[in-house]
């Protein structure tokens, strides 16, 4: 594909700065929307241009909330990545203005930015499969290790009715539900990606978010692990190279893909349990035990979530190439390795 002017809002995260490295290895003009206030995010930075130069790219550090800022920044632009946004559960139970204020006004504030400019931008939109809530209508059985679906074997599909948990959950059902219909009303070529749990390098995990890289990096630095929960919970897990992979599908197939949505996680070749499953490989790749202490669940905690990807597979050509226990060994390897980046947290 020909170089593009691209925006990425949350481009110096740890998905945002990998897709930039990508697209500056492409060859396109990039601009990166982002208020750096996750831990980290100078270090990307600082990645990205020691290895394309200071030059390379342009930084636009202001908050979702700031429109004028974003329409400027939206100015020209071919494609729009949105990123950005408050990513916990528990942060947006502790805070729900300030998750709103990130993720639904941030969204919202983002189509009007792409729908105004009139350069008919490309809008991809990070959602969550937050959206579908508890599904307590699906059944769920409980084995030795994890919890499972009892009737589908494939995990959730797109068509699994909505219900918002959380206030993480409504902000950002809200921004998923407003792309998908700028697309009906305004004919912006905006586009919904579900994402499952997301890994890989330059994950800068905490205990709220990025669970696999924040059990490796407390693991290392023998700092206290708290399971919430039996640690049987299930999630479908996708290492960040396969994502970027998606994005790419997503955006060569634009006239198919406008105005839809996509679950794309590992789906259930590549699904596992938090601690049941993981732990032993954890404490196989450090050589010794790992302790931990279990607390009560979480609001919101799904026992088990798996996404249906064949929607993906069969309208895109994609699906994950990076098994579950290659990509959290390649991430286990990156962390040990660049053990000083770690040294804040």
């Amino acid at each position: 594909m020909d170089a593009q002017r691209i925006l990425i809002t949350g481009g110096a995260g740890f998905i945002g700065s990998n897709l930039a490295h990508r697209l500056l290895q492409a060859g396109h003009t990039l601009t990166i929307f982002d208020n750096l206030s996750r831990s980290g995010c100078e270090s990307n930075l600082a990645w990205l241009r020691d290895s394309f130069g200071p030059a390379a790219f342009q930084v636009v550090r202001a908050d979702l909330t700031d429109f004028a800022a974003l329409q400027r920044a939206a100015e020209g632009a071919e494609r729009i990545y949105h990123l950005a946004g408050q990513v916990a559960v528990t942060t947006s139970v502790q805070n729900p203005r300030r998750d709103f204020e990130s993720n639904a006004l941030g969204t919202f504030n983002v189509l009007e930015a792409a729908r105004l400019v009139g350069d008919n931008p490309i809008v991809l939109y990070t959602s969550t499969n937050k959206v579908y809530g508890g599904m307590e209508d699906a059944e769920i059985r409980e084995e030795a290790t994890r919890y499972s679906y009892a009737h589908l074997p494939y995990g959730i599909p797109e068509t699994q009715p909505l219900d918002f948990h959380s206030p993480y959950g409504c902000s950002k059902g809200a921004g998923d539900q407003y792309t998908r219909d700028y697309a009906r009303i305004y004919n912006l070529r905006s586009v919904v990606v579900r994402q499952s749990c997301i890994y890989g390098y330059r994950q800068f995990g905490i205990e709220d978010q990025g669970w696999i890289a924040w059990f490796i990096i407390a693991a290392l630095k023998q700092r206290p692990i708290t399971i919430y929960g039996n640690g049987k919970q299930v999630r479908d897990v996708l290492f960040i190279d396969d994502l970027l992979d998606a994005y790419e599908a997503v955006v060569q197939n634009i006239d198919k893909t406008a105005g839809q949505i996509y679950n794309i996680g590992g789906g259930p070749a590549n699904m596992m349990s938090i601690w049941a499953e993981f732990g032993p490989q954890l404490e196989k790749l450090l050589g010794r035990p790992v302790p931990v202490t279990f607390g009560p669940w979480r609001p919101g905690d799904q026992p088990v979530y798996v996404s249906d990807i064949r929607k993906a597979e069969r309208e895109l050509g994609w699906k994950p190439q990076v098994s579950v226990h290659d990509g959290t060994e390649r991430l286990f390897n990156w962390i040990r390795d660049n053990q000083a980046l770690f040294a804040h947290l």
